[in-house]
């Protein structure tokens, strides 16, 4: 039974993002995999609290700001190619998730 793999691709330097995302895409039609996507997810912002000393009375900085952007893609069947990518070595600013669904 053939496999999807939904490869999510997360980073703070968006250009980064999308030259990965890119190679992959390159990757893929290179050695004749279905790929579909790269789909963009809005942007999120984050905000992060940061206290001055650990005692509750310590008072805070300003929060730490940063945006994350997202790209998935889905890999239909071709197993091997899906696990390559997913294993593959990225920047430390890439963070890549894998989900598989087995498709009846």
């Amino acid at each position: 039974m053939p496999f999807v793999t939904k490869l999510t691709f997360t980073s703070g330097d968006r250009r980064l993002l999308d030259d990965v995302v890119d190679g992959v895409k390159g990757a893929a039609e290179r050695k004749g995999v279905e790929l579909k996507g790269p789909h963009p997810q809005p942007p999120t912002d984050h905000r992060v609290p940061q206290s001055k000393r650990l005692a509750a009375d310590g008072g805070s900085f300003e929060p730490w700001q940063y945006t994350a952007y997202t790209r998935t893609v889905e890999v239909h069947g071709h197993d091997d190619f899906a696990r390559s990518v997913a294993g593959d070595d990225y920047p430390d600013r890439i963070h890549v998730e894998a989900e598989i669904e087995q498709v009846r």
